[in-house]
């Protein structure tokens, strides 16, 4: 299958429901950007959405990368409180070398540690792999964000290593990115099974 960056795909199992980001989802995630702004303490430019005006600009941002072709940012609903529970995106989508990052991902404090994040992880990695024929997916964290960085690892990520001051943070310090992949091997092999099994 073709990636098509116009077309709206909606990736769906008995727990989530990813749809694409829109701008109707602002309401959606208010009272998580006004209420639990600590949600994005590690974030950097683009991806805090703490406060109205982030939460505008940050899905600004991901519909006009949506449009360059860069990027496709998703909504996840949780099916079973029946209410949305944040966001996550395919970003760097480089088509011609099969490979992508999936990231700027956040979730309300009630929906996180409760098993909603692997299943959004296993619908994207499968669409990925198994629809578009990606080789490569990969993942970053702030090296300081312990808590991401397991929760990488735990879906059956290997970590790559870390690149030094790669980007400015929002307390203005400057951020070591640790850097993680799943290959389609590993993905065909023992990561999708894994991952399952975890559901």
């Amino acid at each position: 299958m073709i990636f098509d960056f116009n077309k709206d795909y909606i990736l769906e199992d008995e727990r989530v429901i990813l749809t694409p980001l829109e701008v109707k989802h602002f309401d959606n995630f208010l009272e998580f950007s006004e209420n639990e702004p600590e949600i994005w303490d590690y974030s950097v430019l683009h991806s805090d959405a703490a406060g109205k005006e982030n939460l505008k600009d940050y899905i600004d941002f991901a519909l006009s990368c949506r449009k360059k072709g860069s990027e496709y940012g998703f909504a996840v609903f949780d099916k079973l409180k029946n209410k949305f529970a944040g966001s996550t995106r395919f970003y760097n989508i480089d088509l011609d070398e099969k490979s992508l990052e999936i990231g700027y991902t956040w979730y309300g404090k009630e929906f996180q540690g409760i098993g909603l994040n692997k299943h959004c992880k296993y619908l994207l990695l499968e669409f990925a792999f198994e629809k578009i024929e990606i080789e490569r997916v990969g993942f970053s964290a702030d090296s300081d964000n312990s808590k991401s960085i397991a929760a990488m690892k735990s879906i059956g990520c290997t970590i790559e290593g870390t690149l030094r001051s790669t980007m400015f943070k929002k307390n203005g310090k400057r951020r070591n990115s640790t850097i993680l992949s799943i290959l389609k091997n590993e993905w065909t092999e023992t990561v999708k099974q894994n991952l399952k099994n975890k559901l």
